[in-house]
This record gives structure tokens, sequence and C-alpha cells, in this order.
């Protein structure tokens, strides 16, 4: 996957490399919302299960989602380690998954930041958070390259947490319009 590269991240501060790539994997293999991403809870995670629990909100459903096998070491070290030494040594304490250097609960503003620092990645193209959700989403309902078909309209629309299936048909519908513009550019119809 091409948005894999985005977790190997130089960081400024070494406290804050495990913590970049929670977020940064949370967005590429679960493709959280900001939103999602900062109302997780220490408990929302069950490290033996490999599962992560997303909480309903004003516009998506709650939904529990697998965590790759790459993500569960990460994640152990993140919350058994760094974080509570970012805590620990700034005298605070949260339930929130996701704390900034100062150990505060993170507002979004270091996610969309994080985000930001790694753009230069991908010359040419919008990179933020909603458009990394976009592409795995879309990604999701592609064929395979073998030729297979994609996840299931309904599966996707579990893993987005989608509460219509328009929403989720929506990103099928992307992939018409890339192939409509690519047949005109090549093939105009005169």
């Amino acid at each position: 996957m091409e948005l894999e590269s985005l977790l190997d991240r130089k960081e400024r501060y070494e406290s804050l490399r495990i913590r970049n790539q929670v977020i940064i994997s949370l967005l590429i293999y679960q493709a959280l919302k900001t939103g999602e991403t900062i109302n997780l809870k220490t408990s929302d995670v069950d490290l033996e299960k490999g599962t992560i629990y997303i909480r309903k909100s004003r516009k998506s459903n709650a939904r529990k989602l697998e965590l790759k096998p790459s993500q569960v070491m990460v994640f152990y070290q993140y919350i058994h380690e760094v974080r509570p030494e970012l805590l620990e040594k700034n005298h605070k304490n949260t339930s929130q998954l996701i704390i900034n250097l100062r150990g505060q609960e993170e507002t979004g503003e270091g996610i969309n930041y994080l985000v930001e620092t790694v753009r230069h990645k991908y010359p040419g193209r919008k990179l933020n958070v909603r458009t990394i959700r976009q592409s795995v989403i879309a990604n999701l309902l592609k064929p395979t390259s073998a030729g297979g078909r994609g996840k299931g309209l309904r599966e996707v629309q579990y893993f987005a947490g989608h509460r219509k299936i328009s929403s989720t048909e929506r990103y099928r519908q992307t992939g018409l319009e890339e192939l409509k513009t690519a047949i005109m550019k090549y093939h105009p119809l005169k």
C-alpha cells in the first residue's frame, strides 16, 4: 500500500515516534476520521483480540475493527511505555488514547499537523486526513489486480462507519468517474 510510506517519518522528538506511528496507522489501516481518532480511549483497544472499538458519532456508526498484526506491537509499546511516560513526566492523567508531547489530550490539530508534515511525499496530490480516508475506502471497493472483486459494499459500509449505504456507494462511483475521464482523454467521442 502506497500510504504505508507515511509510517517512515523522521521524528523531531523520539518520544513521539511510536505515538505518531499509532496515529498514522489508524488513518491508513482503519481509515479513521480526526474526530474518531481523538475520541479513542485506552479501553477501546483490545490487544489480545487485536481489535479497536470506534465509538458512535453524530455522523458515524460504532464499529469494532481488526488491527493489522504490525499495529499490535506498536500499540502495545505506546500504551504500556510511551503514553505512561508522557503522562508521568507532565503530571497528567486521562483515559484518552492519543495524547501530545505535554501529556495533554490530542485535539486534532496535532493529527492534521502530522499529516501536513508528510505531504511532500506526494507532490501534486492533496494529502490530508480526509483524502487518506477516501483513498482507503475507495481502494477497498476496487477489484483486485488478480481480477477478483473488492470488498462487498456492506462490509465496507461497516468498516467506514457509514450510516447509509449510499455514502459508501459514492466511493464506487469515484472509480467510474476516473474511468470516464481516462476514456474521454484517450478515446474522445466526437
